[in-house]
């Protein structure tokens, strides 16, 4: 039987695992996180809360356990896959933060002032993420020279630990750069071409916008067995595609602009040089005093949502909470608003709205109305027959009540039918797809 045996010192005392980390936080409240200096060529944590705060070389849990800095001599570090701080540096209040790097992102990419502010406070928004449950996304759309590329390195350059895709290959070490730098992940889907890598980056994509929900991947261990691991893939996303997602829930994750492309403004650089890279650090040494001093109180912030449906207020309430400025606040919230009736536009366009439209009627037709679902696959044909590449059946149609609209058909003397439990879901689902109701009226 194979065993691992710890190592030992020279005492004959057993060493503690060095586990290379790039953040932590500490049993007792504190933060650790890794910084590198690039001139140095030096990596180590700073330690603490708050403005109390001071350097370590390792941090020890206790005696079996100690976390060490990633060494810089690491290819991530050294080639710069992800990016750090290199020291907290003081930044003054909110208001001058928030300012600096507005002007960053203006000086380098050209985005409308709506999508710039809340790519202003996406960027702050990463560096307290994990004080949360739930991570929107941003993403921009375009085709090629739109300038989806140049939104990704500016932008993601400010990130906390942003990690930058277009340095794989493949799609195989996101996984584990997620999982062990808990980063921001800068995507562009353009980078990953063949099919099966663009539903392993959906894997991650769905899965990462909700804590608790590791994606599962089986390798082989040394002894050629198969081993199933869990990956941590929650955090905050900067992605770029050419098109819309098929998964209709995930793109209602995501706060999307559309880039417009074209010459660039006069006077935006033409290339990234040093002085690009050396604003982007001394930002990210502010993020990080920022992430020290309001990590642990960033929930106590009022969060005004509006009148978003719960699932866009679950999903984007985090966004709103690192925002002081109520004005601010207030037309972010207007932004979200605008997509939630976008998002309820598309809703109301598509097949399951076409066919709760079909079960209304014939719900409302009266209750001695067997409502099956051959009777609502008949309905639906005589009204939309011609309008979808395929011909609709019974069985397609209960699959749209089963899987989109979590009704559930039961089988009854040979025949599926909305039981009269299925039916009184229907006016939530009303509701949802915007499908007008008409009151019955009493009579007198």
């Amino acid at each position: 039987m194979n065993s691992s045996v710890a190592p030992r010192s020279e005492s004959g005392s057993e060493k503690p695992q060095q586990i290379p980390t790039a953040s932590a936080k500490l049993p007792d409240g504190q933060l650790a996180e890794m910084v590198f200096d690039p001139v140095e060529r030096r990596t180590r944590f700073v330690v603490g809360n708050g403005d109390a705060w001071g350097y370590e070389e390792a941090v020890s849990l206790s005696p079996a356990e100690r976390l060490v800095p990633f060494s810089p001599g690491n290819n991530l570090v050294k080639h710069q896959v992800v990016l750090f701080a290199s020291e907290p540096e003081e930044y003054g209040n909110e208001a001058a933060l928030v300012s600096g790097i507005r002007e960053f992102i203006r000086r380098y990419v050209d985005l409308n002032e709506e999508f710039e502010e809340i790519a202003t406070y996406y960027v702050l928004f990463t560096w307290i993420y994990d004080a949360f449950d739930e991570v929107p996304y941003v993403r921009v759309r375009g085709g090629y020279g739109s300038g989806k590329t140049r939104f990704l390195l500016t932008v993601g350059s400010l990130c906390r630990l942003p990690i930058f895709a277009s340095a794989a290959s493949t799609v195989s070490p996101l996984f584990r750069l997620l999982d062990a730098f808990r980063g921001t992940l800068i995507l562009d889907e353009g980078d990953f071409r063949y099919s099966d890598e663009k539903s392993e980056v959906v894997k991650i994509l769905n899965n990462g916008n909700a804590r608790g929900f590791p994606v599962l991947r089986t390798e082989v261990s040394r002894q050629k067995e198969f081993d199933p691991r869990a990956y941590h893939v929650f955090g905050p996303k900067l992605v770029a595609t050419r098109g819309f997602f098929q998964d209709k829930a995930l793109e209602s994750r995501c706060l999307t602009e559309d880039m417009r492309g074209g010459p660039l403004r006069p006077g935006m650089p033409l290339n990234l040089d040093d002085r690009f890279r050396d604003e982007a650090l001394r930002l990210r040494n502010q993020l990080l005093l920022y992430r020290l001093r309001h990590f642990h109180d960033v929930r106590a912030l009022v969060v005004g949502t509006g009148d978003l449906e719960p699932r866009l207020t679950q999903v984007f309430g985090p966004l709103l909470s690192v925002i002081e400025d109520p004005s601010a606040r207030e037309r972010i919230s207007a932004s979200l608003q605008k997509f939630n009736e976008e998002l309820k536009d598309e809703r109301a366009e598509s097949v399951e709205a076409e066919l709760l439209a079909v079960v209304r009627d014939l719900v409302a037709r009266g209750p001695e109305q067997s409502l099956t679902v051959k009777e609502i696959t008949t309905e639906f044909l005589a009204r939309h027959g011609d309008e979808y590449e395929r011909r609709a059946t019974p069985r397609w149609i209960g699959s749209i009540l089963r899987r989109r609209l979590g009704l559930r058909p039961s089988r009854n003397t040979g025949t599926f039918s909305l039981s009269p439990e299925e039916i009184a879901k229907l006016q939530a689902l009303y509701a949802r797809y915007g499908i007008p109701v008409e009151e019955k009226k009493i009579a007198a």
